[in-house]
């Protein structure tokens, strides 16, 4: 199948997608609960929605962007350290797959107790982005060797060397990979960690239409943060193709 052939095979069945959502929507044949898409789109679109969601969006993504830049340092600098302590690799493995089994919304009344309100929501976010982000490393730091490694082992080079020089450039299109999954995680943490007390954000405008009944402000900001995660997703995973012709 052509890259244009399943482009537009893709954009038909958004179409179909989208056609449903809006013919359930207008029968009412899922109750209440579900408007129609259009209802949807028309108050994000008009005033007050698209200031109200604006305002929420840019708070939700100003700390899961805080989130995920920890997340990051953290799942980057524990996969390295693992790489030159070795004896630190299988320890640091069973912690990070231990917080990831975790639920993150069981963390929430943990955090607020102990950061407060206003530092939970980046601080679930770095969880959820930092497991990504330290598996995606570590698979690509743990990669077999080759005759490379065993060059830079004759010249001497220590294992920090052989990490900043030969390893780390190899793993930038892993790094990517996980960097595409840890966007999403990090947004989704965020909202969770926003629904215990947060004063502003997309979670807390979730809480607030569910407790009013504001079906329509509901949907548009799941909407809402549904298309910005999917924003960060696309555009990390184009990064990632254009490092991969790049390092490989």
């Amino acid at each position: 199948m052509t890259g244009a052939r399943r482009f537009g095979t893709g954009v038909l069945g958004v179409g179909v997608l989208l056609g449903v959502l809006e013919l359930v929507g207008r029968t009412g044949a899922a109750g209440d609960t579900w408007p129609p898409l259009s209802s949807v789109l028309s108050y994000g679109a008009g005033e007050p929605g698209r200031v109200i969601l604006a305002r929420a969006t840019r708070a939700t993504v100003a700390e899961a962007a805080t989130g995920l830049l920890a997340g990051v340092l953290a799942g980057v600098a524990a996969a390295g350290l693992g790489l030159v302590v070795p004896w630190l690799r299988a320890g640091m493995s069973q912690l990070a797959v231990l917080l990831s089994t975790v639920p993150l919304i069981a963390l929430g009344p943990v955090l607020v107790t102990t950061v407060g309100n206003e530092r939970t929501p980046p601080v679930i976010a770095a969880l959820g982005a930092g497991f990504a982000v330290f598996v995606a490393m570590s698979s690509a730091f743990s990669a077999p060797r080759t005759s490379l490694d065993d060059v830079f082992e004759v010249l001497g080079a220590s294992r920090a060397s052989t990490l900043a020089r030969l390893r780390a450039p190899a793993a930038v299109p892993a790094f990517f990979d996980g960097l595409a999954l840890a966007a999403p995680a990090a947004l989704l943490g965020a909202v969770v960690g926003e629904w215990f007390g947060a004063p502003r954000g997309i979670g807390v405008l979730l809480v607030s239409s569910m407790q009013n009944f504001a079906v329509v402000q509901l949907w548009a900001a799941a909407l809402c943060v549904s298309l910005v995660s999917l924003a960060a997703y696309g555009t990390l995973t184009g990064v990632r193709r254009a490092s991969v012709r790049r390092f490989t």
